[in-house]
């Protein structure tokens, strides 16, 4: 049993020890508020030296100082939550409305339809696709891009988790079996005629849903599951993520990780794996070229290289901007899916109850994987192949997409042109009734 739930009555009831037990996230907020003033200075030297009405906003030495103050309040600063900036696409060569709907929700997710606004239905049938976007630190608009992919040609729902550090305690804990079930209710809210996505971290819990409901004969199990990047068997090729929780072992992480959220967010006192030390992880992973990268932003804000800086921009402003896990879902993720192994080793349960993937036999599959994908890595998504042992072979596809990383997997130039189409005519191909 996961630990990390708090018990929020009993620090209000005199036991205070809770409130300096992980000092770590309280500390990160008072730096961060200490740099207030200096953000706040930066920003103002900023518009300064760029007011076009200061001589020396057109000189080098006024490009440059106006360079290194949005270098530093842009690399001092909180993210936070993107939007989604979607508000039209096109459907058959012709411009379509598209309006953003919230169709179900919960404490810790909520449901986001992207409906087009159409003058005349289209002609192509449009299947009814569910994104179910990762639980992993990022918010789901890191998809975008998948979802723009996506939109002309499939009527297109996501997940969109919430920060734990915005859910009461009064809420609630939300764990793995909680996510299970989050994702059945919303097959449940869709209807049977629905094919489900799951981009990397919910390749596991989708793929257990649709087994619990595939072993239940569920009317409203998905037409077909694809799973792209998700790490289903980590013992395949494991990277350096993959040998450290196993080495670590589940208390380490308790102990390093876990913290609680400080006053005045709506969760305090919630138990959480904070965004920030995810970020961290993040960035360390790939240093250098972050580093380069806002090293290009500076040299390029000094040529006036506007275009250039504002790609820069939008990137870091989506991927900087990340949300606290609640600790049970972290910590219960890490000793299922990294630590025991728990799915492919045929020991995975949702409430007490065996999750057995070769119960799938109605549901096509599709998995893939990105050939450099240094988060997820080559045969650890495939590897839901093998478990779905009884779904016919007409009705499984793996694809392995050249020269991409974990990124490349679900958007980028590389999976609009050569990813989305695949799984756009795999979809298709599997848009009918099933037998019951």
């Amino acid at each position: 049993m996961p630990i990390g739930e708090f018990d929020g009555a009993a620090t209000f009831a005199g036991d205070t020890s809770a409130l300096f037990a992980s000092p770590l996230y309280w500390l990160y907020e008072i730096g961060h508020a200490a740099l207030d003033p200096a953000r706040a200075l930066a920003d103002a030297t900023r518009l300064y030296f760029k007011n076009p009405a200061n001589p020396l906003a057109h000189t080098v030495y006024g490009r440059t100082v106006a360079a290194a103050a949005e270098l530093f309040e842009r690399t001092t600063r909180i993210y936070g939550r993107p939007e989604w900036r979607i508000d039209h696409t096109t459907v058959g060569g012709e411009r379509v409305p598209v309006r953003i709907e919230s169709i179900w929700e919960r404490p810790f997710c909520r449901l986001l339809h992207f409906l087009r606004v159409f003058d005349r239905p289209p002609r192509r049938p449009q299947p009814k696709l569910l994104i179910v976007a990762p639980l992993s630190g990022h918010y789901a608009t890191l998809l975008r891009g998948t979802v723009e992919a996506f939109m002309p040609n499939h009527d297109v729902y996501i997940t969109e988790w919430r920060n734990a550090r915005q859910v009461p305690v009064a809420a609630g804990r939300f764990d793995l079996d909680d996510y299970i079930d989050y994702v059945i209710s919303i097959l449940h809210r869709l209807g049977g005629d629905t094919h489900i996505v799951a981009v990397c971290q919910p390749s596991v819990p989708v793929l257990a849903a649709v087994a619990l409901m595939e072993a239940e004969r569920d009317p409203d199990t998905p037409l077909s599951m694809v799973l792209m990047g998700g790490p289903i068997d980590t013992r395949i090729n494991p990277n350096a993520v993959n040998k450290l929780a196993e080495s670590r072992g589940l208390d380490w992480f308790r102990r390093n990780v876990i913290t609680k959220v400080p006053f005045p967010h709506p969760g305090f006192m919630r138990d959480v794996y904070p965004g920030f030390l995810q970020l961290h992880g993040f960035v360390s992973m790939n240093l250098d070229r972050h580093l380069e990268a806002h090293r290009n932003l500076f040299l390029n804000l000094v040529k006036g290289d506007g275009d250039s800086a504002q790609k820069h921009r939008e990137f870091y402003d989506e991927y900087l901007a990340v949300m606290d896990l609640t600790a049970e879902f972290y910590l219960q993720t890490v000793d299922t899916v990294f630590i025991r192994h728990a799915l492919p080793k045929g020991e995975m349960t949702h409430r007490g109850r065996k999750i057995d993937p070769a119960a799938i036999t109605r549901v096509a599959l599709m998995t893939i994987e990105g050939e450099n994908d240094d988060i997820s890595a080559l045969g650890q998504t495939e590897a839901a192949q093998r478990l779905c042992a009884n779904i016919p072979p007409a009705r499984k596809v793996h694809y392995v997409q050249p020269g991409v990383g974990h990124y490349g997997v679900f958007n980028g130039s590389r999976f609009r042109a050569e990813i989305a189409p695949r799984i756009a005519d795999f979809v298709l191909s599997h848009n009918r009734s099933r037998d019951g």
